[in-house]
């Protein structure tokens, strides 16, 4: 008997062994290929991709190594974050949609599965500032205040996840104290930035949504960082700070001050389409756009540039900016990422030149918390083993 070419979703998971949120988590990064038939609704998946997953997956451990944590194949299962080819869902409700009026506490209850009001309680208090260094990063100002927040905060010890979530609660709106310079309060989280920068109207909107957009992002190397210390019983301090130790790498959160670096330049620039392809030319990287996850674009990125351009597009340097993100589009196949609608906003606003990193760290430790809560949940200490590729002993 001829084996099927294609299988149904629960065919395919059931081969795969594993939950159909994992199955589509494949098919959006690409590893298995799904199709509709003419005239039905339920989506066929390639058989032959299913069985070379299965293979590859289950190889022997001294076969060469697969790259899987290289934008390949999920390493657990998770409820938190859907990333599909051309959509982002919190706990399948879609990305966009909350970004329309939700703030990041609402949003923030929804991806830690809350049952209470984790922001109901008095805002923590900000540990001193004056020994540290002027002038020190955003980030390092938060690596080096969090532990002696975490010293005061005796309730950090509660480990149930009403605990987990307050103790969640309290770390976000120090990250907004911390990161603006400003005591924390009780006010929205976007309201506390948009105080400390002078920000109303449309453009506090605009902040707000960045950082609903901002909250999670499945698996990336900053919350798999949390998830791995905070499944060995480390506080949630500890883990948020691990998380925001990763996050400042370049090709992470550090990504946005690389196009900060070079975006002013294009605007500037007689003819930015011009520019970026002399750019281009040269063989120079391009930070800010092109995202692995997104065949057709970064649906972040997409939602924060139409409403821009909405706001400000009768404004010179926004159309310039619109016509650098389809000429990259065109040119290099590249759209923009949502650290280049980061920049773009901190640009139209006036933000300090820390505001694109501030909003991304606030707006991801909310889903830091709930990569925390759910590895909590599942009582298992991340231990994966390596491909020894080295020399083997006589």
């Amino acid at each position: 008997m001829t084996a099927p070419l294609t299988l149904s979703a629960k065919e395919a998971a059931a081969e795969l062994g594993v939950s159909l949120a994992t199955l589509y988590a494949y098919v959006s990064r690409g590893l298995i290929r799904s199709e509709a038939p003419a005239g039905g609704r339920t989506r066929l998946y390639r058989a032959e991709d299913v069985r070379a997953l299965v293979t590859r997956r289950d190889r022997p451990v001294e076969a060469a190594s697969d790259r899987a944590l290289d934008w390949g194949a999920p390493v657990l299962e998770s409820a938190i974050t859907l990333i599909t080819g051309d959509g982002l869902y919190y706990r399948g409700r879609d990305a966009g949609d909350l970004a329309a009026s939700a703030t990041l506490e609402a949003v923030a209850s929804l991806l830690w599965d809350s049952t209470e009001d984790a922001f109901a309680e008095e805002p923590p208090v900000l540990p001193a500032f004056a020994n540290l260094p002027p002038g020190l990063d955003p980030l390092d100002r938060l690596l080096s205040l969090l532990p002696l927040a975490a010293a005061g905060d005796l309730r950090s010890v509660n480990r149930t996840p009403a605990g987990l979530a307050r103790t969640g609660a309290r770390i976000l709106r120090l990250i907004a104290g911390i990161l603006t310079g400003t005591n924390p309060s009780a006010l929205p989280l976007h309201q506390q930035l948009c105080g400390a920068w002078g920000v109303a109207g449309p453009g506090a909107e605009l902040i707000r949504a960045a950082l609903v957009l901002c909250a999670d992002h499945e698996l990336n190397a900053s919350a798999f960082t949390v998830r791995c210390v905070a499944s060995t019983g480390a506080s949630p301090y500890a883990a948020l700070s691990a998380g925001i130790g990763a996050l400042r790498g370049p090709r992470h959160g550090g990504m946005t001050a690389r196009v900060a670096a070079i975006l002013p330049g294009l605007l500037d620039a007689p003819d930015p389409a011009q520019a970026l392809a002399a750019h281009l030319a040269r063989g120079d990287e391009l930070p800010g756009f092109g995202h692995p996850l997104y065949a057709r674009g970064d649906v972040r990125a997409a939602w924060m540039l139409k409403r821009m351009a909405a706001i400000w597009g009768a404004d010179t340097r926004m159309r310039r900016a619109m016509a650098l993100a389809r000429t990259a589009t065109e040119m290099a196949g590249t759209p923009p990422t949502i650290d280049f609608a980061l920049v773009l906003l901190a640009d139209r606003l006036g933000l300090p030149p820390h505001a694109p990193i501030t909003i991304f760290t606030l707006g991801r430790s909310a889903g830091w918390v709930a990569h925390l809560l759910e590895q909590v949940r599942s009582g298992v200490l991340i231990r994966p083993r390596a491909r020894y590729t080295g020399v083997r002993p006589a």
